[in-house]
């Protein structure tokens, strides 16, 4: 059982980011309870979706509900508006002139 709390900060990226400020590593440090927390109270609405290599289990670790977390997001969608249609680009005014593009001739040494 030791070994999983050692590894836990590792899986859930805890020591991942290399900050340069102590405020930002305070902020960070803040937040893994936080997110630790919320994949705890997530574990019962997620299914599992373990990899090819895994095999399935009925506990689900913090780790194991992350790797979930892609299928709660896609029922919850996201807060952004969708982008608006644009429609096919007006083109060329009909009173503007082009101009055919200059073609140099090619510089080749002998």
């Amino acid at each position: 059982m030791t070994i999983g709390i050692v590894l836990l900060p590792q899986r859930l990226h805890w020591t991942l980011p290399k900050l340069s400020t102590l405020e930002q590593s305070d902020r960070w440090t803040n937040l893994m309870p936080l997110i630790t927390w919320q994949l705890w109270l997530a574990r019962d609405i997620v299914k599992d979706n373990p990899l090819p290599w895994q095999k399935t289990d009925l506990k689900l670790t913090p780790g194991r509900v992350a790797q979930s977390m892609g299928g709660i997001l896609a029922v919850i969608h996201t807060p952004a508006i969708p982008p608006k249609p644009r429609g096919k680009s007006s083109g060329w005014k009909p009173e503007q002139t082009r101009k055919r593009r200059i073609n140099y001739p090619i510089v080749k040494n002998r």
